[in-house]
């Protein structure tokens, strides 16, 4: 599996836990209807909301991560390998055309092409983290 889709697969994994559809059972209905058929298991793409599941996995994480602006953090979060291998990688897959030796500046372009790169793929981001 590709860096970013380890990425994506992470927090969507994440993103259908954080929103179960409803049973069946606990749909009101008029008495002596059969029940309603319950949705899919995960929420629609679209409905994955980044922000609100990074968020909640940080308030879970002993260490303090700066996951809003810092590739490595956000990668650490989702227990992802963040090495300088893992990030050139990441790099080669979005097409990064700068010096991969200069990881500072790889590494500001990598958190915001991620957060783009989700939102393409059907992710709410706020427009905040894609800066």
């Amino acid at each position: 599996m590709s860096v970013f889709g380890s990425i994506m697969s992470a927090i969507f994994g994440h993103g259908a836990k954080a929103q179960p559809a409803p049973s069946s059972q606990s749909l009101p209905r008029e008495p002596g209807t059969p029940p309603a058929s319950a949705g899919p298991a995960a929420a629609p793409l679209s409905q994955v909301d980044v922000e609100a599941i990074l968020s909640r996995l940080a308030s879970q994480n002993k260490e303090k991560l700066d996951w809003r602006r810092s590739i490595v953090d956000l990668m650490k979060l989702l227990n992802l390998d963040s090495s300088h291998f893992a990030r050139k990688e990441l790099a080669k897959e979005l097409h990064y055309a700068g010096d991969t030796n200069d990881s500072a500046t790889m590494n500001v372009w990598l958190h915001k092409q991620v957060m783009i790169e989700l939102e393409k793929n059907g992710c709410k981001v706020p427009d905040e983290l894609k800066r």
